[in-house]
């Protein structure tokens, strides 16, 4: 896959990124889920930049579909091979992690300024929503289809905004909610349609795995949105990213796993996935910072339709199918009435 194709996309988030700062006036009249009224809305509160910002993220993180796929061929990693997969996606995150650190202190971040509690609540936020979350995701999808896989994944936004109603006293499930929740997942199904859909049976290694992957990554993404009202979201997202890494090179390495780099074209597949990692993650917690995580989590049901889309696109497979419409419809339905406005 031609990883140039996004660079400038990539390219533009990072100049959007780079000048964000945390106001501190804003933050005593704008807190993110508490339902207080606000004189000094933050850019990332805006609804027009919520909606733009979260639907780029979920495209980014969809072209990771195609992008892994490319990544396995050119870095020769055979499909049963999970401890090199594991190593391949610690090094995306590990140096993901590094870049946003790096623009973090240009931006002149205190990047080195945490107590110890700021540490251990970081450390165990990236060792829960990369590495935990992501060994499950490889372990469950050795074990299963790579369909059921998709759609079992996308469990994960019925579990954010589950958690978010018995969290948050302004986020409670609604009518409006559970129907674009329905809708969405319906997408989800309707883009991963075959004959294997008829085939209900349930594996606790397989299916289970993924489903727990799922559930482990909302957790972990209400807690961290908890730790972004006291450390900037560059900066968590930074250290997660990093030490959640670290964590799976040294366990893909410890289980037999290996990289080889094979010329420019495995340096330019992972400068890619180290980009869109770092620019899609940092952005997704402004995001959470600012608003309710049942607005943004619905959105998620955008990733695996753009992901069938970019695979089809840059793999050469067949895009003029009427499930890729169809899909699109339903989760663009669903994320309107999960943020519609009760008149």
């Amino acid at each position: 896959m031609p990883a140039f194709c996004f660079s400038a996309l990539l390219f533009f988030a990072l100049a959007i990124l780079y000048p964000f700062r945390d106001n501190h006036k804003n933050k005593t009249q704008f807190q993110s889920g508490d339902g207080m009224d606000t004189t000094h809305q933050p850019l990332f509160a805006r609804k027009n930049v919520v909606y733009l910002s979260a639907a780029f993220c979920c495209l980014l993180w969809g072209s990771a579909y195609p992008a892994i796929k490319s990544g396995y061929e050119i870095f020769q990693i055979a499909t049963d091979d999970i401890p090199s997969k594991i190593v391949f996606a610690g090094y995306r995150f590990l140096f993901a992690g590094l870049l946003l650190l790096l623009l973090a202190m240009a931006q002149r971040k205190p990047i080195g300024r945490l107590s110890p509690r700021q540490f251990g609540q970081l450390t165990l936020l990236g060792l829960t929503q990369t590495s935990l979350q992501y060994i499950f995701f490889y372990i469950g999808l050795a074990f299963t289809t790579g369909v059921k896989g998709s759609i079992m994944n996308a469990t994960g936004t019925f579990f954010s905004v589950l958690l978010a109603h018995f969290i948050y006293q302004n986020d409670k499930l609604s009518y409006n909610k559970a129907l674009g929740c329905i809708l969405g997942f319906a997408g989800v199904m309707v883009v991963n349609f075959n004959s294997g859909l008829m085939d209900f049976s349930f594996t606790l290694l397989g299916d289970g795995s993924v489903v727990l992957a799922a559930f482990i990554l909302s957790a972990a993404t209400l807690y961290g949105k908890r730790i972004s009202q006291t450390v900037d979201p560059t900066v968590m997202t930074g250290y997660q990213l990093g030490m959640g890494g670290l964590a799976l090179v040294i366990g893909g390495y410890a289980f037999g796993g290996t990289l080889t780099v094979h010329g420019s074209a495995s340096v330019a597949i992972l400068g890619y996935l180290t980009l869109l990692s770092s620019v899609a993650f940092a952005l997704w917690s402004i995001l959470l910072k600012y608003n309710r995580v049942g607005m943004i989590a619905p959105f998620n049901f955008l990733i695996p339709v753009s992901g069938a889309v970019l695979s089809s696109i840059f793999l050469g497979e067949n895009i003029l199918e009427w499930k890729y419409a169809v899909a699109l419809v339903l989760v663009c339905s669903g994320i309107w009435w999960v943020n519609k406005v009760k008149r």
